[in-house]
Formats: structure tokens, C-alpha cells, sequence
């Protein structure tokens, strides 16, 4: 090692002591300017210990829980679906899930529109557009919408319809639907 590199080796360490020795003269003047702050929060504190605090009300007495005996064995449990509920299990109502599915089954009822009827050797069909802005021809008993729906009845303003939709209990009910002209 030469004599340059000897003195860049001291070097380098006298100013880095002299950094860190400074860093450190620098954290006690924050600590100490802190250490007045401090003596301040603490009779802060021992001024409001001194303060006499609110009298609490006590807790009101607990009631004695009441329990509930169901006595009438002779009524209906709660928890079992009623008669009439049984009954919806067993009705023939159900969706025919083996004849062929029709085009407008696969469009909900709101995003089809009914745009007028025709009338051909006195029968009544109506036109709905769907979605894809196709213009449909539909006749009584035709299947529209995604809820089993089946067309009953077409008039010149209004095409009526009766869906199958789930009852919750495990059957099917008959729902009234419509789709009428827009003018």
C-alpha cells in the first residue's frame, strides 16, 4: 500500500467519525428539546388525575330469562311445510324439460318487445323483436322467456303470457306475464 492511498484511508475514516459524532450531537439536541415538552404533558396529567371524575350510575339489574315450552303437540310444528305446502310438492305442475326448447326461450322477458301483429286467414300472431333486433313471428302456445313461459292469448296490443317459476318449496306455480305494443 502506498503513502496516497494511506492518507484517503485515514481520511475517510476521520470524516465518517466525525459524521456519526455528529449525527449524535444532533439526536440529543432533539431529545433534549423534547425533555421540556415532557415536563409539560406530565403535570398535564397530574392535573387531570387530580380532577375529581363523574360518578358512574350502576348497571340495571339483570331480568331472569323466561324460556317458552311449546305445549301444543297437538298443533302443526313450525318447522314441517303446511298441507298446502305438501300438496304444491306433489302438483303436476313442472317444466316439460324433454320437448325441444324454442328460439326466444333463450331471452328474458324484458329484453323482448312486442312491435305489432299480423293477421293470416284469421289467425292472430304477434311480432316481437328481441335483443339482437330481429323481428320474430309468435302464435298462442308458443314457449318465450328463460321462466318456461307459454303465450296464452295475442290481441292487437298485448300478448299475454304464463310462466313456470319455483314456489320455494320444491314445486312450481303459475305466474302472469305480458308483453304489450309500444307506440
Amino acid at each position: 500500500m502506498n503513502y496516497s492511498s494511506c492518507i484517503q484511508v485515514s481520511l475517510r475514516r476521520y470524516l465518517l467519525s466525525h459524521w456519526q459524532v455528529g449525527l449524535i450531537i444532533a439526536s440529543l439536541m432533539l431529545l433534549n428539546g423534547c425533555s421540556s415538552d415532557m415536563d409539560e404533558l406530565k403535570q398535564q396529567v397530574t392535573q387531570i388525575k387530580a380532577n375529581a371524575g363523574e360518578k358512574i350510575e350502576p348497571l340495571p339489574p339483570l331480568q331472569p330469562y323466561e324460556s317458552f315450552k311449546y305445549d301444543d303437540m297437538n298443533e302443526r310444528s313450525p318447522f314441517t311445510p303446511s298441507s298446502s305446502a305438501k300438496s304444491n310438492l306433489a302438483s303436476s305442475l313442472r317444466p316439460n324439460s324433454s320437448r325441444p326448447r324454442e328460439f326466444l326461450e333463450q331471452f328474458s322477458l324484458d329484453t323482448l318487445q312486442m312491435v305489432g301483429t299480423l293477421q293470416i286467414e284469421g289467425k292472430n300472431y304477434g311480432l316481437i323483436q328481441a335483443k339482437d333486433g330481429l323481428v320474430h313471428r309468435v302464435q298462442t302456445g308458443n314457449h318465450i322467456g328463460q321462466a318456461d313461459g307459454r303465450i296464452a292469448a295475442i290481441t292487437n296490443t298485448r300478448i299475454s303470457i304464463v310462466e313456470l317459476v319455483p314456489d320455494g318449496l320444491g314445486g312450481y306455480i303459475e305466474r302472469p306475464a305480458a308483453l304489450t305494443l309500444k307506440e
